[in-house]
């Protein structure tokens, strides 16, 4: 291990686009689906693996969904989020904010309930067991219409008191942000925080349709942001957080080689960048490998990985008080 992997291991540092089902490892997969006597199209964990061998977000969304069809239970979620904060924990993560999609889960019959409840005992599992804090962000399906977008807020409304914040994902071609304007202003009035995929896949007026119509408070992934001077601009006057996940850029082939990531450009540029590793049972690793990979593939800088870190704890929904904290336990570990 080198220096900066030893120093970036012990990192304290907080995750902020983490899509909850998309931590979900093969080995589990094939535990709940035994447990649930779900049938899956797979014959063994490296099957699962080997189909892991996409190279577009649409590709990988047809098995992310897939995969979901093993989850059914309150136990089924609590176990998911528990496995997800166990590999935080290792990695140094003392806060995440989790992404999870209720209508990949009500749409095959699973009550609202049922996902919400298994998740936040994981989440408290976590707080209890490992020391790890979190929040939950539900998102919202964007190849989905906005009125079914209102009816899975209406559902969660039992459960507000549980959720920080809404976001938008899935296929992001074809969907952009001006589709969900009035379902983003009704979750505001509910008094959560918006975030938005944007910019991923993407063209840049979706990134300008997230800040000017969603009016988000944090943005997911925002590459090609960087194709737009103004945008760039921006982006850091406002000091907007960007959730940039490397090895899902890499994977999903928004950028054909890891020496060709835009956050070096980023930080140059003044923006205000976080790094996460979006879903890692897919794209190849957790919170740490996306720091050290990219680290090692652009030769970022001690001082630069601590920013980005530093930029974790001040892009979360954490209270000020809380975001100090955090703050403080950077500076001691950086010395």
């Amino acid at each position: 291990m080198t220096d900066l992997n030893a120093y970036i291991a012990g990192l304290p540092k907080a995750e902020l686009h983490l899509h909850i089902e998309g931590s979900l490892e093969p080995e589990l997969m094939f535990e709940l689906a035994q447990r649930n006597g779900v049938q899956i199209p797979f014959d063994s964990v490296e099957a699962v693996r080997a189909a892991y061998d996409f190279s577009n977000l649409q590709d990988f969304l047809d098995i992310y969904y897939a995969g979901a069809n093993v989850l059914l239970t309150r136990k089924d979620f609590e176990d998911l989020a528990f496995a997800y904060f166990q590999r935080a924990a290792a990695d140094n993560v003392r806060h995440a904010e989790i992404f999870f999609d209720p209508q990949t889960h009500t749409d095959r019959g699973v009550e609202f309930g049922v996902v919400v409840e298994g998740l936040i005992a994981g989440m408290d599992r976590a707080k209890s067991e490992l020391g790890v804090t979190s929040g939950l962000i539900l998102s919202f399906l964007r190849h989905l219409s906005e009125e079914e977008a209102f009816a899975t807020l209406e559902m969660a409304k039992p459960y507000l008191h549980h959720f920080i914040g809404v976001g938008l994902d899935s296929s992001e071609v074809g969907h952009p942000p001006s589709k969900f304007v009035r379902v983003f202003a009704a979750a505001r009035d509910l008094g959560l925080k918006l975030c938005a995929h944007a910019g991923e896949e993407g063209p840049p007026a979706y990134v300008h349709e997230a800040l000017d119509l969603l009016h988000i408070d944090r943005m997911d992934h925002g590459n090609r942001s960087m194709e737009d001077e103004s945008l760039i601009q921006r982006l850091a006057a406002e000091q907007m957080t960007l959730t940039v996940c490397p090895l899902s850029n890499l994977k999903l082939c928004v950028v054909k080689d890891l020496k060709d990531h835009p956050v070096p450009e980023m930080l140059r540029r003044g923006l205000h960048v976080t790094l996460n590793s979006d879903d890692p049972a897919y794209f190849g690793g957790y919170v740490n490998a996306n720091y050290a990979r990219l680290a090692e593939a652009v030769g970022l800088s001690r001082e630069q990985v601590t920013q980005m870190a530093r930029n974790s704890f001040e892009g979360s929904f954490l209270p000020d008080a809380d975001k100090l904290k955090r703050l403080a336990e950077i500076d001691a570990y950086a010395g």
